[in-house]
């Protein structure tokens, strides 16, 4: 059997710097950024603990960032996480790293395709004019109703976006950079008229309980400080995707300066910061924010309060929003699941490569089943798995932290184009965040703590990673002793 591990697929080369910085900013904005501004502000009792929770969390992640970039730009391989750990702590933690960061990527694209559904149910459906989006109902799945033609519109939605990955990593590109542009107008619009009809006072006082709210808890923290760290445990979560740069880096146009490219990690997650802050003073201070939370879907709301056309262009952008993180992941876990393929950790079928596109044949369309899959399930599926996902993220950027620091002592003579800013103690800092998102997700008691039915997802995707491990770890060994022998 011939050695697939090191051999370079006919991949197209043809992603730029601005392209990876797309990728990894649209897979980080989606659509929570309009969703659930008013449940961030709730949570930290106020628009300004929420505003520098989301600024801690960004800076806190930034040398996770640089470890990818430093990483990727010595190793530009596609899945290239399973490369680092492979090499530096060997197949089994390869294979996992490479597993749970899957679980990190795979389930956010039919997860998005369950949004745009909800949106298209819940908002468009309640103009008179749209209400046939909710004149034919399917079926009730876990108390959430799934009509039609809004799931007939997702599953569009969905098809474009495995349309475009199937067509190579380019054309996808294409779509990522107009979902930037999208996302970037949404903020400017909540800006503009922010500063028009709002004022600083509506986020006063910097600190205070909402006891009146539209949906959930009213807050729960009793000080500033603990709404501050209220929110900044849940903000890994609406920063993940950084990490889908990497795994696409294979595809790089030729004569990429491979040290600008060490920082694009860094830069999509300082700029997603500057989204987040921009967005929820924005929205905290149109009106009084105390105010703002009694409504649902708050930002809609007040748009729709103010002027209609304002409501109707950000009900656009945000149905647009989750075909930003569907595209990135879908991109993401495709490489991923090649890689795995490459290392024969999963059947060498997922390894083949279109010979007209470059994409990844097999795994594109493992891909495209799972995200079709989405608009059927209903809004309360997947809900469990927003926890499980971070925590294959975070997981997955832990040990890339840690083969950083090995790949130091083990090949210090690498050639690294980029290094991450601060040296040793800048790769440290990447291992301890990780480490203390881990432990707030698993420690019970903590804030951020999984629930049982979330440990229950994530205990049996361990379990089937370990039956795959061990059929394939005992193919490698005979493949391995035939070879010798």
């Amino acid at each position: 059997m011939a050695d697939t591990n090191n051999v370079a697929p006919e991949m197209k080369k043809s992603l730029s710097l601005f392209n990876f910085f797309t990728i990894g900013f649209g897979a980080i904005i989606g659509t929570g950024w309009v969703l659930l501004v008013g449940d961030w502000m709730i949570l930290g009792g106020g628009p300004y603990p929420a505003m520098i929770a989301f600024a801690i969390g960004a800076l806190f992640l930034v040398p996770i960032g640089m470890v990818f970039g430093e990483l990727t730009a010595a190793i530009p391989i596609s899945g290239g996480i399973i490369e680092y750990t492979d090499r530096t702590f060997g197949r089994p933690l390869g294979f996992f790293t490479g597993w749970m960061l899957l679980l990190g990527n795979a389930p956010l694209c039919p997860w998005e395709a369950i949004a745009i559904s909800t949106l298209l149910t819940d908002r468009f459906g309640a103009f008179p004019a749209l209400a046939w989006l909710r004149s034919v109902k399917l079926y009730t799945i876990l108390g959430a109703d799934v009509y039609l033609w809004p799931t007939v519109i997702a599953l569009g939605f969905a098809v474009l976006v495995i349309f475009l990955n199937f067509k190579g990593a380019g054309a996808a590109a294409k779509l990522s950079s107009f979902l930037t542009k999208a996302l970037l107008a949404g903020m400017i619009l909540a800006m503009v008229i922010s500063f028009f009809v709002g004022s600083p006072q509506n986020g006063m006082p910097l600190f205070s309980q909402a006891t009146e709210v539209a949906s959930g808890d009213p807050t729960k923290a009793t000080s500033f400080l603990g709404g501050i760290i209220a929110v900044l445990v849940m903000t890994p979560f609406f920063y993940a995707g950084f990490d889908t740069i990497p795994q696409q880096a294979e595809e790089a146009s030729e004569g990429l300066d491979w040290k600008k490219f060490g920082i694009i990690p860094a830069l999509a997650l300082i700029a997603s910061g500057i989204f987040y802050l921009i967005c929820i003073y924005a929205f905290g201070t149109m009106i009084d924010w105390h105010e703002f939370v009694k409504s649902s879907v708050p930002a809609l709301a007040v748009l729709q309060r103010i002027n209609i056309f304002f409501y109707i262009a950000m009900l656009i952008i945000a149905t647009l929003g989750p075909l930003g993180p569907m595209n990135s992941f879908f991109g993401a876990s495709t490489r991923l699941l090649l890689a795995l393929g490459r290392k024969r950790m999963l059947p060498e079928s997922f390894a083949k490569i279109d010979q007209k596109s470059g994409a990844p044949k097999t795994a594109n369309l493992f891909m495209a089943g799972l995200t079709l899959i989405g608009p059927f399930l209903g809004r309360n599926m997947l809900v469990p798995l927003t926890n499980v996902a971070s925590l294959g993220f975070i997981f997955a950027c832990t040990m890339a932290g840690l083969a950083c620091l090995r790949l130091r002592q083990t090949e210090p003579k690498l050639p690294r184009p980029y290094k991450v800013n601060g040296g040793l103690f800048g790769i440290i800092c990447a291992i301890l965040a990780g480490t203390i998102i881990i432990a707030l997700m698993v420690v019970p008691f903590s804030p951020a703590a999984m629930k049982p039915v979330e440990w229950m997802i994530t205990g049996a995707w361990i379990l089937i990673g370990l039956v795959i491990l061990l059929v394939f770890n005992n193919r490698e060994v005979r493949a391995t002793a035939t070879t010798a022998s």
